[in-house]
């Protein structure tokens, strides 16, 4: 379990995490979200060690990760900035990683590579973008690390091998109980494959949710009441969001759908639908009920 308590990190006079605290359980896709500056890659370098916070502390398992070898051997991270050795192939980076990381295997990489159609011979200097990428993504999966990181894992990727790359990682997860963390700005990436999602802007986390709670406890409701009304009138229902035009009302609502279908059948409404929200709906609408103004890729 990675645990994250109050963590600050600045450059200069930039603060770019504010006091975040998080818990990611084992065995779970947990996905960031946030336009960039949101403070996502900064976030990643800390909990993995490569920053120390300026306060706070992170933790895998109860064990501080800052400048500890035995806890770095046991996660894997892809950048956002690639980086590989000058002039490597796959091959030579290959050698470096199975130093490094006990667990390395050598056949998952080989097989990956293939999979990929990656020449595991040739310069990685070479390749297009979305090929480095899938070049880091192949050695930091075959590490078979118990964490892993991935920061703007599917930049690059045509869509035929963002999907193949979500499957993979949720392959490692489900197969082994792997934990990966993944940070995108876009919501639209991470919405299939994620079991928790947080949001974070201008270096705080604004909010953090299991996904399925996301999709359930706020929905659309169209409503239509005879004679006049306003927001006023739905004094018992939790509302995010409320635009009316002529006699009709768009509501979006947090709460239990039967629950409030209920209420609103008393009312006698002469148009009540109830519709799902897309999770890009249910973050614009959270975040103005606490009082952002946002807006996601």
């Amino acid at each position: 379990m990675i645990k994250a308590e109050h963590l600050v990190k600045n450059f200069d006079a930039f603060c770019a995490l504010n006091d975040i605290s998080c818990t990611i359980n084992d065995g779970c896709i947990y996905g960031m979200v946030g336009s960039n500056g949101a403070g996502k890659s900064t976030f990643l370098r800390v909990i993995t060690g490569i920053y120390k916070a300026d306060e706070g502390e992170v933790t895998i398992d109860g064990v501080s990760m800052w400048e500890n070898p035995a806890v770095k051997k046991r996660i894997g991270y892809v950048p956002d900035e690639l980086y590989f050795l000058p002039g490597a192939s796959m091959e030579r980076m290959a050698v470096m990683y199975n130093s490094i990381y006990p667990n390395f295997d050598k056949s998952r990489f080989s097989s990956l590579a293939k999979q990929f159609g990656l020449n595991t011979k040739q310069q990685i200097s070479t390749f297009s973008k979305g090929m480095k990428r899938q070049a880091a993504t192949i050695l930091a999966l075959s590490a078979r690390p118990d964490y892993i990181f991935f920061d703007e894992t599917f930049d690059g990727l045509d869509p035929v091998m963002r999907n193949y790359v979500k499957s993979i990682i949720c392959e490692d997860v489900i197969d082994r109980g792997a934990t990966a963390v993944i940070t995108s700005h876009s919501l639209r990436e991470l919405e299939d494959t994620c079991d928790q999602l947080a949001l974070l802007h201008k270096g705080g986390l604004v909010f953090e949710s299991d996904i399925q709670n996301l999709k359930t406890a706020q929905f659309k409701v169209q409503i239509a009441l005879r004679g006049d009304y306003n927001r006023d009138f739905f004094k018992n229902i939790d509302i995010l969001h409320f635009v009316k035009h002529g006699s009709v009302s768009n509501m979006i609502v947090r709460g239990d759908r039967d629950e409030v279908y209920a209420k609103l059948k008393t009312m006698d409404p002469a148009v009540l639908d109830i519709l799902p929200l897309t999770l890009e709906e249910v973050f614009t609408y959270e975040m103005e009920a606490l009082g952002y103004t946002f807006t996601l890729d």
